[in-house]
């Protein structure tokens, strides 16, 4: 099930292929891959690889085949791996043959690094006859030369001039089971030459903004090319690119999907306030410790963090679980309903504790075990705070609130 992948705009409609038992395009989900760093020729070490990209997230790896040792390892890695596997060829045409020979369910073929259009076309040929698709992954930074001098540089034409050459030689041997890539690592370049192919191809698109570099920056230029596109109904797959583990670029992928609605939850979404002057706790370090301590469990729920039990349960009432925090005590809220008050340095313990039968026993299970004097407990709390004023000069509900104490006012104030 999808969730609000409706407030977005609607998916620009693909043609579908499938990369193995992985539909892309079409009605399909967005899915997300990854590249194993692994040399292909370690079997055991590109496996364990495979192994914990796909528990992270990944749909569909890719695997490098640039030497015959590769080209064997592949032949050992695809009937074992736990998700589908694409080659990933540069250079040399026979090793994408021998890489559709290993069993391979996808290819990656760089047109501006395999330019002869024989050994194109003979690719092509063997991948139609064995029913095995082909992204043509354009890349700004190894573009053709004559593409690059005659569009004056790695323009968005010059990118999906690329990619059209590329099918009109797959045209020619009567192969159309492709997705298409247009990546470069400036993210305006790179959503600018998306958004042309999005109204150039019908095939589905491969997105991602390469060399992106190490996290956080590189998280930032992916998740702002991607998502921006995504956001417009552009994209059929995504990889991340990060001088990282790539097991960060499956969580990442998975994540961003996740937030923007486009996949089911399946991991752990904090969230938490920036903190401000009216916290009575270090909401950092809280949140850090609810995080280090709810990841590994993999809840697919969403979790808050709260500074102050003035505005954090309110605030946060469309979270599946959290805890805001008071002067010594946590105010633990699901959906919003203050089940629980717990000593301060509980709170963590107590938050992981309430989220794994929240997962286990569902919500109207967890509001009904609540604790009946826990909500008036919460509000005594509360209240107190108001009274002392909050220190944050932005806290304009606080002000409110003690401005209807004084005068009576239980309506909103006019404007």
């Amino acid at each position: 099930m999808e969730l609000s992948g409706n407030l977005l705009t609607p998916r620009r409609k693909t043609r579908q292929i499938h990369v193995g038992d992985v539909a892309v395009g079409g009605d399909a989900r967005v899915s997300v891959q990854s590249m194993t760093t692994t040399k292909t020729a370690d079997v055991d070490g590109t496996l364990a690889q495979i192994y914990a990209l796909a528990a992270a997230g990944a749909d569909i790896v890719r695997c490098t085949c640039n030497e015959e040792a590769a080209a064997e390892g592949l032949a050992q890695i695809v009937p074992r791996s736990p998700v589908p596997i694409v080659a990933d060829i540069h250079f040399h045409h026979k090793m994408a043959l021998a890489a559709l020979d290993a069993g391979v369910q996808g290819l990656r073929l760089n047109p501006g690094n395999l330019r002869k259009e024989a050994e194109i076309k003979t690719v092509a040929s063997e991948a139609k006859d064995r029913g095995v698709p082909i992204r043509i992954g354009v890349n700004a930074g190894s573009l053709d030369k004559e593409l690059f001098e005659r569009h004056g540089g790695a323009t968005p034409e010059a990118l999906v001039e690329s990619a059209q050459r590329e099918l009109a030689y797959f045209a020619e041997v009567g192969f159309d089971d492709v997705k298409i890539s247009v990546k470069a690592s400036s993210v305006a370049l790179m959503i600018a030459a998306y958004r042309l192919a999005s109204e150039t191809f019908d095939h589905p698109l491969h997105l991602g903004v390469t060399e992106a570099g190490p996290p956080p920056a590189g998280l930032l230029k992916g998740s702002a090319g991607i998502g921006t596109l995504l956001a417009e109904g552009i994209g059929d797959t995504i990889r991340y690119s990060l001088t990282a583990d790539p097991v960060e670029e499956a969580k990442a992928g998975r994540q961003l999907l996740e937030s923007l609605g486009l996949r089911e939850r399946k991991g752990l979404d904090l969230i938490a306030c920036p903190s401000c002057g009216r916290a009575q706790v270090d909401v950092i370090a809280v949140a850090k410790a609810a995080q280090e301590a709810l990841e590994d469990r993999n809840l697919p729920i969403q979790v808050a963090v709260m500074g102050c039990v003035v505005n954090g349960p309110g605030e946060a009432r469309g979270a599946d679980i959290g805890i805001a925090a008071g002067k010594h005590k946590g105010h633990l809220f699901i959906r919003g309903e203050i089940v629980r008050v717990v000593p301060e340095d509980e709170m963590v313990e107590a938050l992981v504790a309430e989220a794994e039968k929240l997962v286990a026993e569902g919500v109207e299970a967890r509001l009904a075990a609540a604790d009946k004097t826990a909500a008036a407990e919460a509000e005594a709390d509360r209240m107190a705070l108001l009274d002392e004023g909050g220190d944050d000069p932005n806290a304009a509900i606080v002000r409110i609130e003690k401005i209807r104490r004084r005068t009576g006012e239980t309506e909103k104030p006019r404007k």
